[in-house]
C-alpha cells in the first residue's frame, strides 16, 4: 500500500512538471507587441466678442494624425453679461464673469488632466475698438481675466486680442474641419483619408462690431497675408482673408444712426429701416462710446442731447442709406476690390455665411436656399411692416432686436452683393449655417486645431500582448498546476 501511494505521488509530481512546462510554453509564445488605446487631451477655448462671451472645451486623441488633432466639441457655454470690453469702467468683473462657465468646463475634464489642458481667451473686435480708444483699459480688463484664470487649476496661456484675419481665418478652418475637407475618417479601413477631389468651402462671418471674408482663390493671387497659411493635416493652405472693423452690425447700425442724424437739421430724425410708428430717443453723448462713431462731423456736435429716431419702415430708402456707409468709389469699379479700397479676388466655390449672417437669415426664415429675388422680396415686405404689426407677431422678440432685422438684412445684401460681389447666380452657392452637426462654427475650433499643430503628439505606449485563446489556456494550465501542487502537498502530510 505504501508503494502505491508513493506511485501515486510521483504521477501526480510528473503532472504538476508537465503542466508547468506546458504553461510557461504557452506563455511565451506569440507574445506580441501591441499598442495601448491613445490617451485623451482637452483645451479650453473663450471667444471674447463685442456682444458676449463663450467658452469651448475641445478634445482629441493625444496620438493626432498627421500632427493635427481630430478634435470634436465636449462642452459650450455662454457667459452671463455682454461682452469683456464692456467691463472697461469695471475690469474685476471681466474676470469674475468666467468664472460659472470656467466651472462647467472643469466637471467635464477628469481632474487628474486638468493641469495639463491649455486654456486659452481670445479677444475680437470688441476688445480691438476699446483698445483703440483706451489701451490701459484694454490692458486692464485682459489682467483681470488672466489673474481669474490662473486661480483655476488649468495651463493658462493667456489672454489676447485676435487680430481681424486670424479670426476669419480660424473660421475657414472650422468650417472646412466639419465638412471634411481635410481630413475623413473611413470605418471599414480604421483610418483617416484625405479626401481625393477636396471641395473646400470659403467663410462669411459677421459679428457685432467686425466682418471677415475668407476663401481660397482661383488662380495667382498677391497680397498675401501671414495669418493666411496654414498645415493641417500635413497638407499647406494659403487662403484669402480680410477683416472690415466697424463694419459689424451694431457698429454699422450706430454709423447708419449718425448719418441719419447729420443729414438732418431737426431732433426728430426719420429713420427708414426702423418699422413705421416705432420711435426711438438716443442721446447724441452715446456716439463717443466707440470709435466707430465718435469723430465729430462739421454739421454735428456730440454734445449731450437728444434725438427721436422716427421710424418710417422704406426698404428702398433704407438700402439707400445703407449704401453711404460704404466707399465703393474708392475701387473704380475693379472688379478686384470691395470697398475703400481694399484688394479681394473674385469670390469662388461655396460659402457658408454664420453668426450674424445666420441669426437675421433664420429670423426671416431666408435660409433654405431661397433665389435671390425671393430674398429682396421677403426683406422688402418686411421692412414695409409697422412696428404694431410686428411687435404683436413676434412678442417673444427683443425689441432692440425686432426694430432692426430690417436694416440688419439690408446691410447683409449690400455687403454680399455691392461689396463681395456675390451675383443672382453666385448668389446660390451661399449656404446660411450656424452648427454643423452638434458643433458650432466660429474661429475656436480653427484655433484649436491649428494649436495642436503645436502640442507634441504623445508615442503611444507599447505593451507585449498574447493571443486570447493561448492566453485562456495557458492560465487553464497555470490553475491546475497549482492544483495538482496543492494535491501533491496534501499527499506528502497523509503519508
Amino acid at each position: 500500500m505504501f508503494t502505491n501511494k508513493k506511485h501515486l505521488i510521483s504521477a501526480v509530481l510528473g503532472a504538476l512538471a508537465m503542466f508547468s512546462i506546458i504553461a510557461l510554453v504557452l506563455s511565451l509564445v506569440k507574445i506580441k507587441d501591441v499598442t495601448l488605446p491613445p490617451t485623451v487631451k482637452y483645451g479650453i477655448v473663450f471667444d471674447a466678442g463685442s456682444s458676449h462671451t463663450s467658452l469651448f472645451v475641445y478634445e482629441w486623441d493625444s496620438d493626432k494624425e498627421n500632427n493635427t488633432g481630430v478634435v470634436s466639441q465636449t462642452l459650450s457655454c455662454d457667459v452671463q453679461g455682454q461682452g469683456i470690453s464692456s467691463y472697461a469702467s469695471n475690469p474685476p468683473k471681466a474676470g469674475e464673469s468666467l468664472r460659472e462657465c470656467l466651472d462647467k468646463a472643469l466637471k467635464v475634464i477628469p481632474p487628474a488632466k486638468q493641469r495639463e489642458v491649455p486654456a486659452y481667451l481670445g479677444a475680437t473686435a470688441g476688445m480691438r475698438l476699446l483698445r483703440e480708444q483706451n489701451s490701459s483699459a484694454a490692458d486692464q480688463v485682459l489682467a483681470e481675466i488672466a489673474r481669474t484664470m490662473q486661480e483655476y487649476p488649468v495651463d493658462f496661456h493667456g489672454a489676447r486680442i485676435i487680430t481681424g484675419e486670424e479670426e476669419g481665418a480660424y473660421g475657414w478652418i472650422t468650417i472646412n474641419y466639419l465638412l471634411d475637407s481635410f481630413t475623413k475618417y473611413y470605418p471599414k479601413e480604421h483610418m483617416w483619408v484625405h479626401p481625393e477631389v477636396a471641395s473646400i468651402l470659403g467663410a462669411l462671418d459677421l459679428g457685432g462690431a467686425s466682418t471677415q471674408i475668407s476663401f481660397i482663390p482661383k488662380g495667382s493671387v498677391i497680397k498675401w497675408n501671414e495669418t493666411s497659411k496654414f498645415t493641417l493635416y500635413g497638407y499647406n493652405y494659403n487662403i484669402y482673408t480680410h477683416s472690415y472693423l466697424c463694419y459689424g452690425q451694431n457698429e454699422v447700425l450706430k454709423r447708419l444712426a449718425k448719418e441719419l442724424i447729420e443729414s438732418s437739421s431737426s431732433t426728430q430724425v426719420e429713420h427708414p429701416c426702423y418699422p413705421k410708428n416705432y420711435n426711438e430717443t438716443i442721446s447724441l453723448s452715446s456716439f463717443h462710446t466707440s470709435p466707430c462713431t465718435s469723430q465729430n462731423d462739421l454739421h454735428l456736435t456730440l454734445a449731450d442731447r437728444n434725438v427721436t429716431l422716427e421710424g418710417r419702415g422704406n426698404a428702398s430708402r433704407c438700402l439707400a442709406a445703407i449704401k453711404k456707409l460704404f466707399n465703393f468709389s474708392a475701387c473704380s469699379e475693379s472688379q478686384n476690390c470691395t470697398f475703400n479700397g481694399v484688394y479681394q479676388p473674385p469670390v469662388s466655390g461655396q460659402f457658408f455665411a454664420f453668426s450674424a449672417f445666420y441669426y437675421n437669415f433664420r429670423f426671416l426664415n431666408l435660409t433654405n436656399g431661397q433665389p435671390l429675388a425671393t430674398v429682396r422680396e421677403t426683406i422688402q415686405n418686411f421692412c414695409t411692416r409697422s412696428w404694431e404689426d410686428l411687435s404683436s407677431s413676434y412678442p417673444k422678440e427683443k425689441p432692440e432686436q425686432l426694430r432692426s432685422y430690417c436694416a440688419n438684412a439690408n446691410y447683409i445684401l449690400t455687403l454680399l452683393l455691392d461689396a463681395y460681389k456675390f451675383n443672382e447666380t453666385s448668389w446660390n452657392s451661399i449656404i446660411f449655417q450656424m452648427k454643423a452637426g452638434s458643433t458650432d462654427i466660429g474661429w475656436t475650433l480653427g484655433y484649436m486645431l491649428n494649436l495642436t499643430n503645436m502640442i507634441p503628439a504623445e508615442a503611444l505606449e507599447w505593451v507585449k500582448g498574447h493571443d486570447p485563446s493561448l492566453w485562456a489556456a495557458a492560465v487553464a494550465f497555470i490553475v491546475l498546476t497549482l492544483a495538482l501542487g496543492l494535491v501533491a502537498l496534501l499527499m506528502r502530510l497523509w503519508l
